[in-house]
């Protein structure tokens, strides 16, 4: 009699409970840290700023919304609100807004051309030895650190008609920089680079620093010249630092006010070399129009602090690539 064995399959194990999804982690907050801790240690700066700038340009424009003259200011007439009435009768004025466009080109080219210089003279750094390079350090540190109305005074001086020396190596004789619109802007167009000049040749030098030398010497290989290095491989690595750069000079440049107030004797023959900060200047203390002025500068503000926007804006994603 054969019995018959039948294999037994092994039955399936029971499928395993899905375990409850474990909570999310809460951030814990160190112990003795209050929310308003760093608020805390801020609160001195935030005073002073608040003092020296919110303040002030509260004032600004109260004053540029009101009828703000000399009889407001000896306090013989009251003040009347006028609303947006100065900013019509600015917009409307002719005068302004050719100073307006004027100051946008003549900011403009004083950008390109200091960044031209900087940038040069940046690259130059990264070619010759450790002396030269000190003292063309040593040089520009000197421009940057001479205050604006000492270094048009002796810009001035260098280019006077009758005591100047470019004149007489020139073979110019008697000939005012200072007669002629485009000149006195050339004039102080040079002053302006020479003063601008350093900040960007120290920040580009030493971005070119930190590129890494193997990119440099993979350019080499492949033949690039350094014209062709510096457009396409130099200049895309450092595009962060050159944004910044940029906006700095285009703040500078465009809220001028010493060079050309002190090289063109308060803004040239019949005004042909004003330029915003001159002009409000000129509204507000030599003809006494308080209210146009501050109106002047309520635009200037605006429009610096759309720039400055851009320039923050900037900085946070340089910050987040980095």
């Amino acid at each position: 009699m054969t019995t018959r064995l039948t294999e037994k399959r092994p039955t399936p194990a029971p499928a395993p409970e899905p375990t409850p999804a474990a909570p999310a982690a809460r951030r814990t907050r160190p112990r003795g840290r209050r929310p308003w801790t760093p608020w805390l240690y801020l609160l001195p700066a935030l005073a002073v700023l608040g003092g020296l700038l919110v303040y002030p340009v509260y004032q600004l424009g109260l004053i540029s919304f009101l009828e703000y003259t000399q009889a407001q200011v000896s306090g013989g007439e009251p003040t009347s609100f006028q609303g947006f009435g100065n900013y019509t009768a600015l917009f409307a004025d002719p005068q302004f807004r050719q100073v307006l466009l004027t100051t946008v080109v003549f900011a403009a080219v004083c950008v390109v051309a200091t960044l031209a210089v900087g940038c040069a003279l940046a690259v130059l750094l990264t070619r010759v030895r450790a002396l030269p390079r000190l003292i063309l350090m040593l040089a520009a540190l000197g421009a940057w650190a001479t205050p604006a109305i000492t270094g048009s005074t002796v810009w001035v001086f260098l280019f006077d008609p009758d005591f100047g020396p470019v004149n007489r190596l020139l073979g110019l004789g008697d000939h005012s920089w200072t007669y002629g619109r485009y000149s006195a802007f050339a004039l102080v167009l040079l002053e302006v680079v020479w003063c601008s000049f350093p900040f960007v040749m120290v920040t580009v030098y030493a971005g070119i620093r930190s590129v890494p030398s193997e990119v440099l010497e993979a350019a080499a290989l492949d033949g690039a010249s350094q014209w062709r290095t510096w457009r396409s491989v130099t200049a895309p690595m450092l595009r962060p630092i050159l944004v910044v750069v940029t906006i700095q000079s285009i703040i500078w440049d465009f809220k001028l006010f010493t060079q050309i107030y002190v090289m063109t004797n308060g803004g040239g023959i019949a005004g042909q070399n004003l330029v915003l900060n001159v002009y409000a200047y000129q509204k507000a203390f030599a003809s006494s129009q308080y209210s146009l002025g501050s109106a002047i500068g309520v635009v200037m503000l605006l429009i610096l602090l759309a720039v400055t926007l851009v320039y923050l804006r900037l900085l946070r994603r340089q910050g987040e690539e980095l």
